[in-house]
Protein backbone atom coordinates (compact mmCIF):
# COMPACT_ATOMS: atom_id res chain seq x y z
CA UNK A 1 0.00 0.00 0.00
CA UNK A 2 1.05 2.84 -0.59
CA UNK A 3 2.18 5.35 1.80
CA UNK A 4 0.10 8.54 3.00
CA UNK A 5 1.33 11.56 2.39
CA UNK A 6 -0.34 14.56 3.41
CA UNK A 7 1.75 16.88 1.44
CA UNK A 8 0.62 15.21 -1.90
CA UNK A 9 -3.38 14.10 -1.42
CA UNK A 10 -4.35 16.94 1.10
CA UNK A 11 -2.66 20.21 -0.55
CA UNK A 12 -6.33 21.53 -0.28
CA UNK A 13 -5.55 21.95 3.46
CA UNK A 14 -2.24 21.78 3.90
CA UNK A 15 -0.71 23.26 0.95
CA UNK A 16 -2.09 26.39 0.33
CA UNK A 17 -0.79 29.24 -2.19
CA UNK A 18 0.50 32.96 -0.38
CA UNK A 19 -3.01 34.51 -1.45
CA UNK A 20 -6.04 34.47 0.65
CA UNK A 21 -8.59 31.62 -0.43
CA UNK A 22 -12.25 30.05 1.23
CA UNK A 23 -11.85 26.22 2.08
CA UNK A 24 -14.18 24.25 4.21
CA UNK A 25 -12.62 22.12 6.90
CA UNK A 26 -13.66 19.06 7.96
CA UNK A 27 -13.52 17.44 11.16
CA UNK A 28 -10.18 15.86 12.58
CA UNK A 29 -8.79 13.83 15.07
CA UNK A 30 -6.40 15.24 17.49
CA UNK A 31 -4.04 14.51 20.66
CA UNK A 32 -4.03 18.40 21.77
CA UNK A 33 -2.46 20.23 24.51
CA UNK A 34 -3.61 23.81 26.08
CA UNK A 35 -1.83 26.80 27.84
CA UNK A 36 -0.94 29.96 28.12
CA UNK A 37 2.28 31.82 27.71
CA UNK A 38 5.60 32.70 25.88
CA UNK A 39 5.38 30.02 23.03
CA UNK A 40 9.37 30.55 23.29
CA UNK A 41 9.40 29.43 26.95
CA UNK A 42 11.01 26.29 27.90
CA UNK A 43 7.37 24.59 29.13
CA UNK A 44 5.78 25.16 25.61
CA UNK A 45 8.53 23.16 23.82
CA UNK A 46 8.02 20.74 26.43
CA UNK A 47 4.78 20.28 25.15
CA UNK A 48 5.23 19.83 21.74
CA UNK A 49 7.78 17.25 22.55
CA UNK A 50 4.68 15.45 24.43
CA UNK A 51 2.46 15.30 21.46
CA UNK A 52 4.65 14.67 18.88
CA UNK A 53 5.91 11.09 21.47
CA UNK A 54 1.97 10.31 20.99
CA UNK A 55 1.90 10.72 17.55
CA UNK A 56 4.92 8.64 16.37
CA UNK A 57 3.90 5.95 19.48
CA UNK A 58 1.28 5.48 16.84
CA UNK A 59 2.85 5.48 13.90
CA UNK A 60 5.10 3.33 14.84
CA UNK A 61 2.61 0.69 16.80
CA UNK A 62 3.25 -2.01 14.32
CA UNK A 63 7.03 -2.38 14.69
CA UNK A 64 6.30 -2.89 18.34
CA UNK A 65 3.90 -5.99 18.02
CA UNK A 66 0.20 -4.37 17.37
CA UNK A 67 -1.07 -3.53 14.38
CA UNK A 68 -4.40 -0.99 15.04
CA UNK A 69 -7.03 -2.07 13.09
CA UNK A 70 -7.76 0.20 9.54
CA UNK A 71 -3.87 0.90 10.20
CA UNK A 72 -1.65 2.23 6.89
CA UNK A 73 1.72 3.66 6.28
CA UNK A 74 1.75 7.20 6.73
CA UNK A 75 3.44 10.35 6.98
CA UNK A 76 3.09 12.10 10.43
CA UNK A 77 0.85 15.58 10.33
CA UNK A 78 2.67 18.92 11.11
CA UNK A 79 1.94 20.34 14.60
CA UNK A 80 -0.82 22.96 14.45
CA UNK A 81 -2.16 24.95 17.07
CA UNK A 82 -4.99 27.94 18.12
CA UNK A 83 -4.00 30.82 18.78
CA UNK A 84 -5.89 33.47 21.05
CA UNK A 85 -5.24 36.27 24.18
CA UNK A 86 -6.37 36.10 27.06
CA UNK A 87 -9.01 37.88 28.55
CA UNK A 88 -6.96 40.75 30.30
CA UNK A 89 -4.90 41.84 27.19
CA UNK A 90 -8.57 41.83 25.51
CA UNK A 91 -9.67 44.08 28.01
CA UNK A 92 -6.56 46.13 27.78
CA UNK A 93 -6.18 45.88 23.96
CA UNK A 94 -2.48 44.96 24.46
CA UNK A 95 -0.47 42.49 22.12
CA UNK A 96 2.18 40.82 23.74
CA UNK A 97 3.74 36.87 23.75
CA UNK A 98 3.09 36.61 27.52
CA UNK A 99 -0.67 36.85 27.34
CA UNK A 100 -0.99 34.11 24.36
CA UNK A 101 -3.39 31.25 25.05
CA UNK A 102 -3.25 28.38 22.58
CA UNK A 103 -4.42 24.77 22.61
CA UNK A 104 -1.26 23.28 20.52
CA UNK A 105 -2.02 19.78 18.41
CA UNK A 106 -0.94 17.04 15.69
CA UNK A 107 -3.31 15.82 13.74
CA UNK A 108 -3.96 11.62 13.61
CA UNK A 109 -5.15 9.18 10.99
CA UNK A 110 -9.02 8.32 10.67
CA UNK A 111 -8.49 4.71 11.75
CA UNK A 112 -7.37 6.09 15.65
CA UNK A 113 -10.08 5.46 17.89
CA UNK A 114 -10.13 7.03 21.77
CA UNK A 115 -9.48 3.87 22.81
CA UNK A 116 -6.63 3.53 20.61
CA UNK A 117 -5.49 6.76 21.63
CA UNK A 118 -5.57 6.22 25.46
CA UNK A 119 -3.56 3.29 24.83
CA UNK A 120 -0.61 5.42 23.45
CA UNK A 121 -1.14 7.63 26.43
CA UNK A 122 -0.44 4.69 28.47
CA UNK A 123 2.53 2.99 26.67
CA UNK A 124 3.88 6.81 26.11
CA UNK A 125 3.93 7.50 30.19
CA UNK A 126 6.25 4.24 30.49
CA UNK A 127 8.74 4.45 27.81
CA UNK A 128 8.66 8.75 27.93
CA UNK A 129 6.99 10.22 31.39
CA UNK A 130 5.61 13.58 31.32
CA UNK A 131 3.66 15.09 33.77
CA UNK A 132 2.06 17.05 30.74
CA UNK A 133 0.73 13.72 29.69
CA UNK A 134 -1.56 14.29 32.25
CA UNK A 135 -3.32 16.96 30.61
CA UNK A 136 -3.33 15.41 26.68
CA UNK A 137 -7.02 15.66 25.24
CA UNK A 138 -7.98 13.12 22.30
CA UNK A 139 -10.22 15.47 20.32
CA UNK A 140 -12.64 15.84 17.18
CA UNK A 141 -12.42 19.27 15.90
CA UNK A 142 -13.71 21.13 12.79
CA UNK A 143 -13.56 24.00 11.40
CA UNK A 144 -15.81 24.57 8.76
CA UNK A 145 -15.72 27.73 6.64
CA UNK A 146 -12.03 29.38 6.50
CA UNK A 147 -10.37 31.80 5.12
CA UNK A 148 -6.21 30.25 5.28
CA UNK A 149 -2.96 31.44 2.67
CA UNK A 150 0.27 30.79 3.21
CA UNK A 151 2.45 33.01 5.17
CA UNK A 152 6.28 33.10 3.89
CA UNK A 153 8.28 34.64 6.72
CA UNK A 154 8.72 35.16 10.60
CA UNK A 155 5.97 34.83 12.53
CA UNK A 156 6.12 38.47 14.07
CA UNK A 157 5.23 39.46 10.06
CA UNK A 158 2.03 37.03 10.40
CA UNK A 159 0.24 40.77 11.13
CA UNK A 160 0.78 41.65 7.03
CA UNK A 161 -0.89 37.69 6.20
CA UNK A 162 -3.79 38.81 8.52
CA UNK A 163 -4.18 42.41 6.40
CA UNK A 164 -4.96 40.39 3.48
CA UNK A 165 -7.09 37.76 5.01
CA UNK A 166 -9.33 40.41 6.37
CA UNK A 167 -8.82 42.52 2.89
CA UNK A 168 -10.19 39.57 1.29
CA UNK A 169 -13.34 39.25 3.50
CA UNK A 170 -14.26 42.45 2.69
CA UNK A 171 -14.57 41.63 -0.78
CA UNK A 172 -16.07 38.47 -0.38
CA UNK A 173 -18.55 39.53 2.36
CA UNK A 174 -17.27 37.47 4.59
CA UNK A 175 -16.42 38.72 8.59
CA UNK A 176 -14.36 36.50 10.83
CA UNK A 177 -15.89 34.77 13.51
CA UNK A 178 -13.31 35.68 16.33
CA UNK A 179 -9.57 36.51 16.50
CA UNK A 180 -8.59 33.18 17.63
CA UNK A 181 -6.91 31.76 14.48
CA UNK A 182 -5.24 28.49 13.49
CA UNK A 183 -1.44 27.57 12.94
CA UNK A 184 -0.30 24.91 11.11
CA UNK A 185 3.98 25.20 10.70
CA UNK A 186 5.03 23.22 7.87
CA UNK A 187 8.74 24.12 8.74
CA UNK A 188 10.83 23.30 11.01
CA UNK A 189 11.76 26.89 13.27
CA UNK A 190 14.91 25.22 14.96
CA UNK A 191 16.33 24.84 11.12
CA UNK A 192 15.00 27.09 9.33
CA UNK A 193 15.70 30.61 9.04
CA UNK A 194 13.02 33.14 9.82
CA UNK A 195 12.06 34.90 6.15
CA UNK A 196 12.12 31.21 4.79
CA UNK A 197 9.31 30.04 7.53
CA UNK A 198 6.79 28.37 6.08
CA UNK A 199 3.07 28.85 8.18
CA UNK A 200 -0.56 27.89 7.10
CA UNK A 201 -2.84 31.11 8.54
CA UNK A 202 -6.57 29.99 8.97
CA UNK A 203 -9.27 31.73 10.26
CA UNK A 204 -12.77 30.57 10.58
CA UNK A 205 -15.43 33.27 8.48
CA UNK A 206 -19.37 33.38 8.03
CA UNK A 207 -21.12 35.55 5.49
CA UNK A 208 -22.24 38.64 6.63
CA UNK A 209 -25.71 38.66 7.14
CA UNK A 210 -27.81 41.32 5.28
Amino acid sequence: MTKHEWKRTEKEIYMPKNKPEIIKVPNFKFFTLSGEGNPNSEGFADAIGVLYSLAYCIKMMPKKGKTPQGYFDYTVYPLEGIWDLNDEAKAKGIMDKDSLVYKIMIRQPDFVTAELAEEALKMVKKSKPHSLLEEVAFEIIEDGQCVQMLHVGSYDSEPESFTKMEEFCAENKLVRESKTHREIYLSDARKTAPDKLNTVLRFKVEKIKL
